[in-house]
Parts: structure tokens; sequence; C-alpha cells
């Protein structure tokens, strides 16, 4: 009895050690949650920066700020009438309301248009890479179309065109006081093929007096979007500054009618910093487009060179030495690892034409690959080959 007591007592200072040193091993892990640092706090002090040195300016017109009591008051006497009126209750009810989406527009333009805008531009880091650290509010707004056949597709703030429809220039107009002048600025700071940190020109219209293109002078023609196979989407951006003089842009001016990319380099920021006491950024419109067929026609008629093309060059499978025996591994894929890629090929070709008689329809494919038996004694990695060719999948799916 006294040796079972014993026993028992070894055992439970075993146990006891065992927990402890378990205990220890957890306090090493780090502090307790009520005195280490949370998620949010490290990422704080990761991503920390300096308000004296990374701060934003705004280089726009102020935001006019309207009262909250303005705001509530005319939307409540709104609301209010409207839930008074039985005739519109019915209309609404009958699926027959019809909403006057021009007041709705023009009342958002005239209200919070120019803080989603902003927020918008913010999001496809519009401002960060044109502007550095400036932004600005769209206090105008552009209605920017494209006229695609019958169709108008218009360019809002990131919706997807394609460089079809955005071919010919598209008409822009805006509200704007008489007597006033306007600069507008189309380009992309993701297509430039020629330099790193510039962006493409597509259009550039300066001296636009109240509002009308026509009467403004032509520096760069337009350009049709050239988003390049293998970049994916591309920001096309259009920018209106509001002159206060009237400016010489001869300098910026085109060369030749037959311009290259090159010519066609362009910094916002630059272009900014030297007239900023004479132009102001007042309107903002954006779009996104990525590649097809146009693109590759425009590169052969007007450069009358090939498209350029991105593909992404992926590294050679590195494959360690062979051994003599290779345990847990199917012989007939590990030996085919250290083949000519070229022989398997030909294999698998050779063995498709002997499949194939030129004067008989080829055969149809079975309906239930996995039902038909394979033959008596067939191994199983050969089992797995057949099922791989009857389902196309595998090699077979690459040489056949």
């Amino acid at each position: 009895m006294a040796h079972r007591a014993r026993n028992l007592l070894f055992k439970g200072t075993d146990c006891l050690k065992c927990f402890v040193r378990y205990k220890s091993q957890r306090r090493t892990l780090g502090k307790p949650p009520g005195i280490a640092r949370t998620l949010e706090q490290r990422l704080t002090e990761l991503h920390y920066k300096d308000p004296e040195i990374h701060f934003k300016v705004n280089i726009g017109f102020a935001l006019k700020k309207l009262h909250r009591k303005e705001v509530c008051v005319g939307h409540g006497k709104h609301i209010k009438n409207n839930r008074n009126n039985a005739e519109l209750e019915k209309l609404s009810r009958n699926g027959e309301l019809i909403i006057p989406l021009d007041e709705v527009e023009r009342e958002w333009s005239e209200t919070v248009a120019p803080t989603h805008i902003k927020a918008m531009a913010e999001h496809y880091a519009v401002f960060e890479h044109l502007f550095g650290d400036a932004y600005f509010y769209p206090v105008v707004t552009m209605a920017i179309n494209y006229m695609n056949g019958d169709s108008v597709v218009p360019a809002y703030w990131g919706n997807i065109l394609k460089p079809e429809e955005a071919k010919s220039m598209p008409n822009v107009s805006f509200d704007c006081k008489p007597d006033t002048l306007w600069t507008l600025v189309m380009t992309t700071p993701d297509g430039n093929f020629s330099s790193e940190n510039t962006e493409c020109c597509h259009w550039f219209v300066g001296n636009i007096k109240d509002g009308d293109l026509k009467s403004g002078e032509v520096i760069v023609d337009y350009m049709q979007p050239l988003p390049v196979q293998g970049l994916g989407y591309l920001r096309y951006i259009f920018i209106l500054y509001k002159q206060e003089e009237l400016l010489d842009f001869s300098g910026l001016k085109l060369k030749s009618d037959k311009n290259t990319l090159e010519e066609r380099n362009f910094s916002t920021y630059e272009f900014y910093k030297e007239r900023q006491k004479s132009l102001t950024p007042a309107g903002l419109s954006f779009f996104t487009a990525d590649w097809d067929q146009t693109v590759t026609e425009y590169f052969n008629k007007t450069f009358s060179s090939d498209c350029p093309k991105f593909i992404y060059d992926f590294p050679e499978h590195f494959y360690k030495k062979q051994t003599w025996f290779p345990l847990r591994q199917p012989f007939n894929l590990y030996l085919d690892r250290y083949r000519d890629q070229k022989e398997i090929a030909k294999e698998y070709l050779v063995k498709k034409l002997k499949a194939t008689d030129p004067f008989k329809e080829p055969p149809k494919p079975l309906l239930y690959p996995n039902a038909i038996p394979f033959k008596p004694g067939t191994p199983s990695w050969l089992k797995n080959e057949i099922i791989k060719e009857r389902l196309g999948l595998g090699r077979a799916k690459d040489f056949l």
C-alpha cells in the first residue's frame, strides 16, 4: 500500500512539473493581452508618418460647406410633403412613378458631388500619382460623352470603357460663368512606354472660352486609349483647370503631325508647378480601359509598328537531381520529369495519329468515361493514365 502511494505521489509530482514547464513556455511567447500592444497599435506604429512632413495640400478652390440646418430643414420639408401626397404614393405603389434623374444629378452636383468625386479619385490614387501630396475638390462637374454610333458612352469616375468606344474625341460640357478661360488635359499615368516617371498625354486643349471647346487652342491632338495587352486596366484622367489669364502653350505643342509616343510625354506635376499662379484645378473625371483589337490596329497604322505585349516570364521549374531509387514516386511521371518534353509530345502525337482515320469521323467522346471497366491485371498507374486520357486531364490535355 505504501509502495502504491509513493508511485502516485511521484506521478503527481511529474504531472505538476510538466504543467509548470508548459506554463513557463507560454510566458516566453509574449506578453499577456492586457499588457501587450494590439494589432491596431502595432500597425499604427509601423505606418506612422510625421504630420509636419507628410500632409496634403489643397490646391483647388475652397469647398462650399453647407450648414446642417439648411440641408436638414429643406430635406425634412421635402419628405413631409411627399408623405402627404396621396397621388405620389399611388404612383409609387403601382410602379408608375417617374423620377427626374436630371434634377437628382443637378442637386447632387450642387451639394455633395465634390466630396464624393474626391473620395473616388483618392481610391484610384489619382492625386497621388499626378500631384504628389496635393489634392483638390472638383467643384465643376464635367459631362464627358463618347459617341459610339447611335449610342452615347459616358465617362464618369472609374467606369470601364473599351478603346473601341473611345476612338473618337468626346463631347465635353460643363457649366461656367461668362468671360472665363479654361484648360482641359487628358493623360494616363499608367501607359507610358518610353519614360517611367512621366505620363502620356492623350489630349490637350487650352484657352477655352466660356466652356466651348471649339473656341480653345488644340495643343495635343486627341489620341484614343492605348492599354496594351498584358497591363490590365489603365486609368485615363481628364483634369479641367480654371485660367486666370491667356496662356502661351506653344512650347507644349507637338512638333509634327505624325508624332510618336515619346513626344507625348507629360508631367502633370511639373505642368501645374510652372503655372500654378495662373491655373487652378476645378474639374475631374476619369475612366479605365483594357486591351482590345483596336489598340493593335492603331499601333500598326499610326506608328507602323507591332503593338507591345507584356507577358510574365515564368522561371524554369527546378527539379532536384534524379535518384536511383525514388521511393513513393509514380515511376512513369518521375521518369518523364527528366525527359525532353518534345519527346513526350511526339509520343502523344504518334499515339493520336494511330487512332485517327482520315476517311472516318472521329469517335464520339465517351458518355461515362469512368464507367468503362479495365482489363484484368491492369496496374494502378496505367489505370490513372487511361482515366486522364479519357477525361482529357493532365498531360493529355496539353498534347491532345
